[in-house]
């Protein structure tokens, strides 16, 4: 992402794609704000809903201050990708960030419009996997993200990906206001992935109880357990217990509300979010979050300039 485009950005912000929770709304809002509005492709049930979406997002965040970006899973579970690539050369998004695997099946798809690719990634090894297939920038997830959760403080992984890493740097985990937001940049990330900020949006998907539990905890209300899908993440502990899990030992649920496998009926039931939870004190618009953001970001910044 050349320098031009993230400066033109009004805050070096992305909200980052949540699973079930980032629709359309939340994206256009956030481009219309002027930082970049993100989503999950999996959160459209079929390539049809991901082509209308695709369709009314690209329509209305034309013109705007902010961009918006498709997250790809590029694992080879997703048996939608070759449809999903089809769709993103169709409409186009100026960034993809994929997510659970490789980002070389996304690059030459992206390149070739004109866009540029992003990967996920939670380890040093894997950001230098995802550098060596061409990734043009990498998203640090780090410790204290929501959902599906980094270990390493978001300051070290800065640190040790820009040992060999030129292209843009964009870091998450427990990041929720404007000051962390300057930290992050001071420190040597181009961009802050940001979701737990976002989750109680009026724009959010979310159902109306999570946002409500979103605003209710704090940090001291999370927990970061593999139970539940096997790999670490950052639950919300009333959720859990509301499910019939035993907060006093995760590997052994006494009951849960949810049938059979599927992972989408889990994260449906079961409720994420960030180490930055604290930060989400009411149900805002994503216009009126970014303005606190702002002026949170704008202090920051003053206080910087004093040394």
């Amino acid at each position: 992402m050349s320098r031009e485009t993230l400066m033109k950005l009004r805050l070096p912000i992305v909200a980052a794609p949540m699973f079930l929770v980032s629709g359309p709304e939340i994206v256009i809002a956030a481009a219309q704000a002027g930082v970049i509005g993100s989503f999950p492709t999996p959160n459209c049930r079929t390539a049809k809903q991901l082509d209308d979406w695709m369709t009314q997002i690209a329509a209305e965040t034309a013109g705007t201050q902010g961009v918006w970006a498709a997250n790809l899973v590029t694992h080879s579970t997703n048996t939608r990708l070759s449809v999903d690539l089809e769709l993103i050369a169709k409409h186009q998004p100026p960034i993809v960030i994929t997510a659970l695997g490789s980002p070389a099946p996304a690059i030459s798809t992206v390149h070739e419009y004109g866009g540029v690719v992003f990967a996920d990634v939670v380890s040093i090894g894997l950001a230098k996997k995802a550098a060596a297939a061409g990734a043009d920038g990498l998203v640090a997830v780090s410790a204290g993200a929501g959902g599906h959760t980094g270990h390493l403080s978001p300051f070290a992984f800065i640190s040790a990906l820009r040992e060999f890493f030129e292209g843009t740097i964009c870091v998450g985990g427990a990041i929720s206001d404007g000051a962390g937001v300057a930290g992050a940049i001071a420190a040597g990330a181009d961009l802050v992935y940001m979701g737990t900020r976002f989750l109680a949006a009026k724009e959010s998907m979310a159902v109306p109880e999570y946002k409500d539990m979103v605003v209710a905890a704090g940090a001291d209300d999370l927990v970061v357990s593999d139970t539940v899908t096997g790999t670490a993440a950052s639950w919300l502990k009333p959720s859990l217990a509301a499910n019939g899990y035993d907060l006093n030992d995760l590997s052994k649920p006494e009951t849960r509300n949810y049938g059979g496998d599927d992972i989408g009926t889990r994260w449906k039931d079961l409720w994420a979010a960030g180490q930055g939870v604290g930060s989400v004190t009411s149900q805002q618009s994503v216009a009126d979050i970014i303005d606190q953001i702002a002026q949170e970001f704008s202090l920051a910044q003053e206080r910087l300039a004093q040394y």
